[in-house]
């Protein structure tokens, strides 16, 4: 063979195997790209076994923007929702949308056998909850709930000690998830957050991650919940508000376990305590969980704090790193479908108790995980 078709031949074959060697890219569609939705998509960029092959939001502008940040993968662009999920090319979504939408779509996507990655909150009623579970479990695709504290590592080692009994028993918990204003009236999500039909309110939207914490630390969900809700601050800002800027619930867990929740949008920045706070307290003492660091604290009188799980490097986007091991490897979840599920039943569950001012039981939501 002449020597130049001996080389051609040898650089096409090894041009070949290079090919070979790179990881498959899930083409993958994110809709919904405002803020969180822009986070997400620069988190599936950065996979090197993704590729943003579609955007897809309501509002021009945001469509824009996100079509030019994955410019890189040349993305299909669409206004309605519809459109990404009868794209057969597609085989991941990633859903980003105002709360009340999640179910909806996830449900299709997962009907169209597409893998999922749904933000927090998976849905805003029990009714949404539960139909997104009964198809999730029926289908042969990979679904993520948003719930991304679920792989931060410092958290995980911490509550694995905590269900270890380095604290003893866990007796108590008291968390609040408290803000210094409002979401802006003027803002990106102003037409539909305060809406409580669409965003569930600060407790179903943004409080399930706190109370997804507690859950985890506790090892259960809680069997009962009563509490008061109110608008006492921002009263009827912006006009026609139907959502609470604080709050105060009480639920009970398996085995006598009670956690206080405190929830408000009016806390100076300036106050001690800081905005969030996790205490869990045990028989040996408590734990300032999250987002303090995991600082134990014995009940012995003199005992010094210590460190129960040391500060690790916490990957930006590991919880989208987990969702596409999963696709591609069968790898296993920091957050599942009844993660997922749990979390928001407990925020609806606090939510009803507020609403009606009475104690409302885990039983009466209907929906079996």
């Amino acid at each position: 063979m002449p020597l130049e078709r001996r080389s051609f031949v040898i650089g096409a074959a090894s041009a070949g195997l290079a090919r070979a060697q790179e990881p498959e890219r899930i083409p993958t569609a994110v809709i919904g790209t405002g803020n969180r939705g822009s986070y997400l998509l620069s988190g599936v960029l950065e996979q090197p076994n993704a590729k943003a092959a579609a955007v897809c939001d309501t509002k021009p502008d945001r469509l824009d923007k996100a079509a030019s940040a994955a410019a890189r993968d040349n993305p299909a662009t669409y206004s309605d929702w519809r459109r990404v999920i009868d794209n057969k090319d597609i085989q991941a979504v990633f859903i980003a949308t105002p709360p009340h939408l999640h179910a909806e779509m996830a449900i299709a996507a997962l009907q169209a056998g597409k893998h999922v990655y749904c933000e927090k909150p998976i849905g805003i009623t029990a009714a949404q909850v539960r139909d997104l579970v009964r198809v999730a479990k029926a289908s042969k695709t990979v679904f993520v709930p948003g719930q991304q504290l679920r792989s931060l590592r410092q958290l995980s080692e911490a509550i694995r000690k905590i269900r270890e009994g380095a604290i003893g028993d866990v007796l108590w918990v008291k968390a609040q998830r408290h803000a210094p204003a409002d979401l802006p009236h003027d803002g990106s999500s102003g037409d539909w957050y305060f809406d409580v039909s669409k965003s569930g309110g600060y407790l179903i939207e943004q409080s399930v991650h706190n109370l997804d914490i507690c859950n985890w630390v506790i090892g259960a969900h809680p069997v009962q919940a009563c509490g008061f809700g109110a608008i006492r601050f921002y009263k009827n800002q912006p006009p026609g508000r139907t959502i609470f800027d604080c709050g105060s619930i009480t639920y009970d867990y398996p085995n006598g376990v009670q956690m206080s929740f405190t929830q408000n949008v009016f806390h100076p920045r300036t106050l001690p305590a800081g905005g969030q706070a996790t205490l869990v307290y045990g028989t040996k003492g408590a734990v300032d969980l999250y987002p303090a660091g995991a600082m134990f604290h014995p009940i012995e009188p003199g005992a010094a704090p210590s460190l129960l799980a040391e500060k690790q490097q916490e990957p930006p986007h590991a919880h989208i790193t987990a969702f596409y091991e999963s696709v591609t490897k069968g790898a296993p979840l920091p957050a599942d479908l009844a993660i997922g599920a749990t979390a928001a039943l407990t925020a609806i569950l606090g939510h009803e108790a507020m609403v009606k001012q009475s104690v409302v039981k885990w039983s009466g939501l209907g929906v079996e995980l």
